[in-house]
């Protein structure tokens, strides 16, 4: 299979002052000169690219705790009233079929986003402040504006996945702005005052940027991020989702840092990151699997397209033919479990059949889920362990949840935990 195209063309760190509007800060303005000239190449690599939409994240658009808002509707406004400058107004359209995708796609997963819940139609200065630079350069777009939320970095991260295959699945030439100022605590005379953790922020955080290593967005504590009083993190790392490279599980991408200034004790951290040419977005190759792992999606595949169980391919090895064990096939999409199925002791002949028929029950029967429909197949991220023999333990000690599953029964009731879980200490 040829290397295909990233669907996110490219990725824009941006800050929003409001004091970067001519018609706001006007002397003020030129203090941060650098940032007005970063915003200006933003805006003409922008137009070069010419996409057909722009998404844009921003902490000051409709936040929930728990939940991802996505503009609804078919166009929106703003104006810099705000800032004593009315007379600034924009208008913009938003992109419905894809906000529609996202949202069928969220509700797919149970991942919590949607376009419920807005609060004010109005454009807020974390999207206007970016689009009012883009617009002197470009304006041949429709937008798609998604808030922030109080959940974890890492489900911040999924949100970009699953954004960046409804684009993909579209075939939408897209740009993601991620808008977000960085600490507000770098100076005793800035609106939060000074703190330390401030200047070690922005100087963390551009460091990571400038590496393009997108990966460790997801180390900054969430207790340094609320000491710093930064505001644009999550926006930065629902970005690094949507440009992550699935196959890999890493960030090819080229970075290119404009500027950095905190002149007014706010940090303001402009870049711009493009996918490296002939990075994978499928999954995996076959040949990379292993023949646990390739015999399972064959299954799924079969199965989930034809409707046929397949029998157990002549060239596997000889360990899956004949011996036999429980086995768990764990189907996983954009970084969310989609099916789980398993069985602790063998039901099938082989192993080979034990992986057949737990895939299949994996992907379609089990009760968490729906059946995984044939247009989630490229997205999917498939498991397979097979357990040993069970041995008992005399004490709690024995257990190494890195190396070992557990099996625990009391009475009639068996629960299983599989080794080396995500998350598990």
């Amino acid at each position: 299979m040829e290397n295909e195209p990233m669907p996110i063309l490219a990725g824009y760190m941006v800050p929003h002052p409001p004091l970067a509007v001519h018609e706001v800060g006007r002397g003020d303005g030129l203090k941060i000169q650098a940032t007005l000239d970063a915003f200006d190449e933003v805006a003409r690599d922008i137009a070069g690219l010419k996409p057909e939409t722009i998404i844009l994240a921003s902490p000051h658009s409709i936040m929930y705790s728990d939940y991802f808002h996505i503009s609804p509707g078919y166009s929106a406004r703003g104006d810099f009233g705000n800032f004593r400058a009315g007379g600034v107004q924009l208008t913009v359209q938003y992109d419905r079929e894809l906000v529609q995708a996202v949202c069928d796609k969220c509700d797919l997963l149970g991942f919590p986003a949607g376009t419920e819940g807005e609060k004010d139609h109005e454009l807020d200065h974390g999207t206007m402040v970016p689009l009012y630079f883009i617009n002197q350069r470009y304006r041949d777009y429709k937008l798609v504006r998604i808030g922030l939320s109080g959940l974890s970095l890492e489900t911040h991260r999924i949100f970009g996945r699953i954004i960046a295959s409804v684009v993909k699945k579209l075939g939408r030439r897209a740009v993601f702005v991620a808008s977000g100022d960085l600490s507000h605590c770098q100076k005793a005379d800035g609106p939060y005052g000074y703190k330390p953790d401030g200047p070690r922020y922005d100087e963390r955080l551009m460091d990571v940027m400038g590496r393009g290593a997108f990966g460790e967005l997801l180390d900054f504590d969430l207790g340094f991020l609320s000491r710093a009083e930064e505001c644009g993190h999550r926006s930065f790392v629902i970005m690094a989702g949507a440009m992550e490279d699935v196959a890999e599980k890493e960030w090819p991408v080229t970075a290119r840092i404009l500027s950095h200034e905190n002149t007014f004790g706010v940090g303001y951290g402009i870049g711009i990151f493009k996918p490296k040419p002939g990075r994978k977005t499928i999954i995996a190759e076959e040949k990379e699997m292993d023949a646990y792992v390739k015999l399972a999606r064959q299954t799924i595949d079969t199965y989930i397209r034809e409707g046929r169980i397949i029998e157990p391919p002549e060239d596997l090895p000889e360990e899956m033919k004949k011996t036999r064990a429980g086995a768990f096939v764990s189907i996983h999409e954009h970084g969310m479990l989609r099916g789980c199925i398993g069985t602790i002791l063998a039901t099938q002949d082989s192993v080979a059949q034990e992986i057949i028929m737990n895939a299949i029950s994996a992907s379609t029967r089990d009760p968490r889920f729906s059946r995984i429909r044939k247009e989630e197949l490229p997205d999917l991220d498939i498991n397979v362990d097979v357990l040993g023999d069970p041995e008992k333990i005399s004490s709690p000690d024995e257990l190494d949840v890195k190396k070992y599953g557990v099996i625990v029964t009391k009475g009639q009731r068996r629960g299983l935990l599989l080794p080396d879980l995500d998350n598990m200490k």
